[in-house]
């Protein structure tokens, strides 16, 4: 990379990341060689970009300006040797942000056989429960569970797959069988992302609705904490098939209220709006589109 593309690719990654120091570490550099770096750019173009305060950087109007064609020109650069090697010579680093177990269970298996295709790729598993604002944060792409994504982002429906109620074998033994879904009325309930204060939790059986208040015992954030808690005997949650599938396949928990159904787990690919798209990210969501079950 000249001297030119590496300021501004220096430059994006500093506004992206907010840090002088996490720039230096991917670059290989010293953090006063990347600082050294922005300001050669602001030299070279007699302007300021980066307002430097003690505690963080911001951009200024002319900063803003060469943002965004700072990345298209970077992009431009990539998608230019990628033609030139061929489609499948993919390269660079692929930045995805994701839930961390999700991420563990469904999206790190799929991940040799994407690498082999495209050796020259390099992935960063951005693996995170909170959900970062992706230009900041310098994702060129998110994995999102559930409602689709806020609409100023782009977004691409990757999969679906059911989501179940579940319960111990030991939990089930203890505390009886369910039959129907006022039957939930009876028993502990773990309540999992998305579950505040009172809950009424909703299916279909048989083309019918039903609902039934629920007030969880046992309350996570984390959808993974509540697959845990219903595995040791905490009461009955709902989770998705991604998330539950080693536990039913061991027999540490089961389905209960089977002939219910819920509305199915979806998940999306989400890429930050009003910036061009790297191919490898395109690539990867078209692979994963493939290649995740999709059971809904």
């Amino acid at each position: 990379m000249n001297d030119r593309l590496q300021q501004l690719a220096i430059f994006v990654r500093t506004v992206e990341t907010g840090s002088f120091s996490r720039v230096a570490r991917e670059f290989g550099l010293s953090q006063p060689s990347v600082s050294r770096t922005v300001a050669a750019l602001e030299d070279r173009l007699g302007v300021k970009l980066l307002a430097r305060t003690t505690r963080q950087l911001s951009l200024t109007d002319a900063g803003e300006a060469l943002l965004a064609r700072a990345r298209d020109a970077l992009a431009g650069v990539e998608e230019a040797e990628n033609a030139a090697r061929g489609a499948d010579r993919l390269s660079g680093m692929l930045r995805v942000a994701m839930p961390p177990t999700f991420g563990v269970r469904q999206i790190v298996p799929l991940l040799p056989a994407f690498l082999e295709m495209h050796p020259d790729i390099r992935i960063d598993l951005m693996m995170s429960d909170r959900y970062e604002n992706l230009i900041a944060e310098g994702a060129d792409m998110a994995l999102r569970l559930g409602s689709q994504p806020d609409s100023s982002f782009v977004t691409r429906k990757l999969a679906a797959t059911r989501r179940l109620f579940v319960a111990s074998p030991a939990y089930l033994a203890r505390r009886g069988r369910l039959e129907n879904l006022a039957d939930l009325g009876l028993h502990h309930i773990v309540g999992g992302p998305g579950d505040e204060g009172e809950q009424n939790w909703t299916a279909r059986r048989n083309g019918v609705e039903e609902m039934q208040r629920v007030e969880p015992r046992v309350r996570t954030h984390a959808a993974i904490g509540a697959v845990t808690c219903a595995s040791v005997g905490l009461g009955i949650a709902i989770a998705s098939a991604w998330m539950c599938a080693d536990e039913l396949a061991s027999g540490r928990l089961v389905e209960v209220l089977a002939d219910y159904r819920l509305e199915p787990m979806t998940a999306y690919a989400v890429f930050p709006d009003g910036r061009r798209l790297p191919q490898r990210a395109r690539a990867f969501s078209d692979y994963l589109q493939r290649s995740l079950v999709s059971d809904a």
